[in-house]
This record gives C-alpha cells, sequence and structure tokens, in this order.
C-alpha cells in the first residue's frame, strides 16, 4: 500500500508534465495559424495571391508532406480569418493561445462581435470547456442570456460579468457596462 502511494506520485507528475506538453503544443501551433494567415492576409491585401494560390499552396504542402495534417486550403483561409479577426485586438490575442484551435473556430465562426468572442474565449478558458460544451454555451446564447437576463448566473459568467443579474438594465446601459468591463479586462491583463 505505501508503495502505491509513491506509483500514484510519479503518474501526477507524468500527468503535470503531459499537459504542459500539450499547453505548449497548441500555444506554438496557434502561432503558427497566427503566421500562416498573416502571410495570406497580405499576400491577398497586395491583390498577389487569389483562391487559386491558396489552392495551390495547400496541394504543395500535401505534396511535399504527404503526412502534414490541417493544411487544407479550407483551413488555410481559416488561419487568414483567424489572423484578421485577432491581430489587431491585444486583449484577446494572448487568450487565443490558451484554446484549442478547434474551440477558436466554433467561437470565430458562431459568434459576431469581438466582445462576444471575447466573453467565450475567456469562458472557455476558466471553464476548459470542451468543443462540445462550447458549442451548447453558444447555442444556448449564454452571452446574450447573462447580459439581458435576470437569472441566477453560473460562478464563471459571475466571475466574469460580477454584476451582469444587477445592471444590465436596457440596450444603453448594456453597451455602456460591456464597455467598462472590457477596459477593466485590459488593465487586469
Amino acid at each position: 500500500m505505501k508503495l502505491e502511494s509513491h506509483f500514484i506520485e510519479i503518474y501526477r507528475l507524468i500527468n503535470k508534465s503531459r499537459t504542459k506538453a500539450l499547453a505548449a503544443v497548441n500555444t506554438e501551433l496557434i502561432d503558427l495559424y497566427m503566421e500562416i494567415g498573416k502571410y495570406i492576409s497580405i499576400k491577398i491585401s497586395n491583390e498577389e495571391w487569389g483562391k487559386s494560390v491558396v489552392k495551390n499552396l495547400s496541394e504543395y504542402l500535401n505534396k511535399i508532406e504527404p503526412n502534414l495534417k490541417g493544411f487544407s486550403s479550407q483551413n488555410l483561409w481559416r488561419m487568414k480569418q483567424f489572423y484578421e479577426a485577432y491581430s489587431s485586438n491585444q486583449n484577446i490575442l494572448p487568450l487565443v493561445r490558451e484554446i484549442s484551435w478547434t474551440n477558436n473556430m466554433i467561437i470565430l465562426s458562431k459568434t459576431e462581435t469581438e466582445k462576444e468572442r471575447e466573453f467565450y474565449i475567456r469562458l472557455s478558458i476558466k471553464e476548459h470547456l470542451s468543443k462540445r460544451e462550447l458549442e451548447r454555451q453558444i447555442n444556448s446564447s449564454v452571452f446574450e442570456r447573462t447580459i439581458l437576463s435576470k437569472q441566477k448566473l453560473s460562478p464563471a459568467v459571475r466571475e466574469i460579468y460580477p454584476t451582469a443579474d444587477k445592471e444590465f438594465k436596457d440596450r444603453y446601459l448594456l453597451e455602456t457596462k460591456l464597455d467598462e468591463f472590457f477596459e477593466l479586462g485590459e488593465t487586469q491583463e
């Protein structure tokens, strides 16, 4: 029995290291996708590249590295969209590195505003949301319900918006409070 407690400790060390390694890999992948998106965005905005060039790039990458996954022309376009959506927002940029590419793509495709994206990114980080749970939260309009209702709020939402159930009385006040929240978030980072 005593020996088993040592084994459990070794197992915990392995899991801790594994988690840190996966986080580092995720951060590196997000940085890579951001750089590729930037490259493609610049080439397209300078009218040097179009749809066919991005498709050719995908085919080229597949040809020289057949086992390379995640670089279809559709995903390359997503990288461009990702870069354009987040590169100029210094509040969100560090946060997108803390969640998976899949969760980033869900948030990017299913939200409309920067503030809504930031809300779901922060919620994903705080609650360690899986893909399915994140989709469920977005599909159930947690962002809108948090802001517009007086329902009992989850602890994570209450932490993100501590006074949401008391202060969001009308649209004007909503916009004011959202702006205050995001300004506060800027100084806390």
